[in-house]
């Protein structure tokens, strides 16, 4: 009796196992496979069509985006973040042949204040 329970149970987990591993086999190549499969018989009809056409047109565009953010905005932002670089630096040069703030004249159209700031003399901004 126990040994016909044993082999009922190793059965069906041999029968377990093996519909698992079919399944497994079948998402497996299904996910590997590139190209999409052809419709026979009662599947060919307008709506599984223009199903496939949908999903062809999907992976072409996400394809398509993929390319466009590796090969062109990657670049385009390194690119950018030199041009920044140098024009940042560019810039600081410039202010070092500038005399002092101090030591400028100061004319009347420059630091127009039509109100005193509330803190300190009036005169300082925060930053």
């Amino acid at each position: 009796m126990v040994r016909q329970q044993l082999l009922q149970r190793a059965s069906a987990l041999t029968t377990r196992h093996a519909l698992q591993a079919s399944i497994r086999n079948t998402v497996q190549r299904r996910l590997a496979s590139g190209e999409m499969p052809k419709l026979t018989g009662a599947a060919d009809n307008a709506f599984n069509r223009e199903r496939m056409a949908v999903k062809q047109h999907a992976a072409a565009s996400s394809d398509l985006w993929r390319k466009l953010s590796l090969y062109v905005a990657v670049p385009a932002l390194i690119l950018a973040s030199i041009n920044a670089k140098n024009l940042w630096d560019e810039h600081w040069e410039h202010w070092e042949h500038l005399p002092p703030l101090e030591d400028r004249i100061e004319y009347d159209y420059m630091n127009i204040r039509t109100k005193k700031f509330f803190w300190g003399d009036g005169d300082k901004t925060l930053l």
